[in-house]
């Protein structure tokens, strides 16, 4: 019995005798095979010298990276859009806007509250695709702006303070 015979058995895979098969009738030699560990063996992968590797297959090609071209960001370039969405279809519009380097202002005041959080949803993940920035002006209305316009100071607390805010209830005026 060669080797492989042995561990067959050994996990009962073979069948018995008795299926016809006798190892001494096979007509193959085992010739002393020798099993080597694998410490002992010859390093395998590119250090073998019966691979062959093509040195265009060893070279890595690093990324091409092109860096964007930013417009002009003087005062006559900046624009500031309000838009006022009717279904999250216009989702689409807002981020058109911001890829175009603009501000933008989205007032969802009369629109259903699950369409509003879709809008806001769709809007925030691309918001935050291009590193931008969305800061919530009042309850219904927020501010989205592109990476290359900074946001600074709580527009909560601004429109408060003006008494622009919006209004729990009646409040006394002294």
């Amino acid at each position: 019995m060669n080797v492989m015979d042995k561990f067959l058995k050994a996990i009962q895979l073979t069948g018995d005798d008795e299926s016809g098969y006798y190892d001494s009738d096979d007509g193959y030699y085992d010739g002393g095979s020798k099993i080597e560990s694998l410490s002992n063996s010859a390093p395998i992968g590119k250090d073998d010298p019966s691979i062959e590797i093509s040195e265009e297959k060893v070279k890595k090609v690093a990324p091409k990276v092109v860096p964007s071209k930013r417009k002009n960001l003087s005062g006559a370039g900046m624009e500031v859009c309000v838009i006022k969405p009717t279904s999250v279809e216009d989702a689409r519009e807002i981020t058109e806007t911001l890829l175009a380097n603009r501000t933008v202002v989205l007032n969802l005041e009369g629109l259903d509250v699950d369409i509003a959080q879709r809008i806001i949803d769709f809007t925030s993940g691309s918001t935050f695709a291009i590193s931008g920035n969305l800061q919530k002006i009042s309850r219904y209305i927020f501010i989205i702006t592109p990476a290359s316009v900074d946001i600074s100071g709580d527009f909560q607390n601004l429109l408060s303070g003006f008494g622009g805010g919006i209004s729990e209830g009646p409040q006394q005026i002294d």
